[in-house]
């Protein structure tokens, strides 16, 4: 039996990670992968972690490697999944949200703590199970150290692993504005994207008891085969509601914010999704609106961005002029987390403050 205790906190691993070596590359678990990876420096005690990659074979050097960032999100997400002596699988453990998911498996792989695995997998056809070989694992195993800095598989012998398919989160039909469609000026995947998220963020903010002003510009939408004017939990018009409406300017500079939270006496959070856009455009925006209304309380700023834009989003809340915000990062895969658990469960006695659990503070 596995202690149910006897998992790993992610201070434990950064740790770990800690003992390797700066500048030192790696080679990946797979052989036929030539890129190397090296930790460059790490933060605190829960991360981020800056590392650096190149592939030789294309004729990269370590001078040319660029620096990249292992989240704290991503590092406490794999440390939650960790249990002593049974095998994780860290692509379906981060799926696509990540694209530094294999370096952590690397240098996680190279303290003497980690092994790497192959433990067989049980797979069902035609309602007929079947033992075959299984894919790559990592496996924790803190009282068998190997060497550092040395990669060793474990073998696993009658152990399999049943792989369910992971939960669906569904974003419902949208239909894009018609000027979006027809103006070809737009990257109709990108538009569905944003527009995704900002259904998410009203499917979540419905589960939560406020309603959700939608940007002005993104009102032509349809969602589920209705105007989104016609949803009774989103707001069209910041001007008709009383804590925007009463203060001059409020409205108008409110109004090309992609999301916005709203209940009778507050503003809990305001959303701005960026994809392949600047963040500083919405941080503006956000930052504009706030000064035309009077300090409220518990009043978010929320930037809603891709996995692997953390190091770009981190940069831009940090500028000066948006030091009063102290935005928070949401990044795709929290949104998607959320908006499941918001369709599993019917939430209660859960504030808009739910919101900060999914979330990423980067302001340094």
């Amino acid at each position: 039996m596995v202690n149910a205790d006897s998992g790993i906190t992610i201070e434990e691993l950064v740790a770990a990670l800690k003992a390797l070596p700066r500048g030192t590359f790696f080679s990946y678990i797979h052989g036929a992968t030539k890129t190397l990876v090296a930790i460059d420096s790490i933060e605190g005690n829960c991360g981020p972690i800056n590392i650096k990659r190149y592939d030789p074979s294309k004729g990269e050097t370590p001078k040319s490697a660029e620096i990249q960032s292992i989240s704290t999100q991503m590092l406490a997400r794999v440390a939650n999944a960790i249990t002593e002596s049974t095998p994780i699988n860290i692509d379906r453990l981060l799926g696509a949200s990540y694209n530094t998911r294999s370096a952590l498996e690397t240098l996680l792989c190279h303290t003497p703590q980690f092994y790497y695995c192959f433990p067989g997998r049980i797979e069902i056809t035609n309602g007929k199970s079947k033992i075959k070989s299984g894919h790559k694992h990592i496996i924790y195993l803190p009282n068998e150290p190997h060497n550092l800095g040395e990669l060793v598989e474990k073998e696993i012998k009658n152990m399999e692993i049943n792989e369910i398919p992971s939960k669906n989160v569904i974003y419902n039909a949208l239909e894009l504005p018609a000027h979006e469609i027809t103006s070809g000026s737009v990257d109709t995947t990108e538009e569905r994207i944003h527009l995704n998220m900002q259904m998410a963020i009203y499917e979540i903010g419905c589960s939560l008891g406020v309603k959700t002003f939608i940007a002005k510009n993104d009102q032509g939408a349809k969602y589920k085969g209705k105007l989104l004017s016609e949803h009774d939990s989103i707001v069209t018009d910041l001007a008709k509601v009383p804590v925007v409406g009463a203060f001059d300017g409020a409205a108008k500079a409110g109004s090309l914010i992609d999301a916005i939270w709203l209940d009778s006496k507050s503003i809990p959070a305001m959303f701005e999704v960026e994809n392949s856009t600047g963040v500083t455009s919405g941080l503006t925006r956000m930052s504009n609106f706030k000064k035309t209304l009077p300090p409220l309380a518990d009043m978010r700023f929320i930037i809603i961005a891709p996995d692997d834009l953390s190091d770009k989003v981190s940069r831009e809340v940090n500028k000066p002029e948006f030091a009063d915000l102290h935005a928070l990062y949401l990044p795709y895969s929290a949104v998607s987390e959320l908006l499941g658990l918001c369709q599993e469960r019917t939430l209660k006695g859960v504030s808009t403050a739910f919101i900060e659990t999914f979330c990423e503070d980067l302001v340094k």
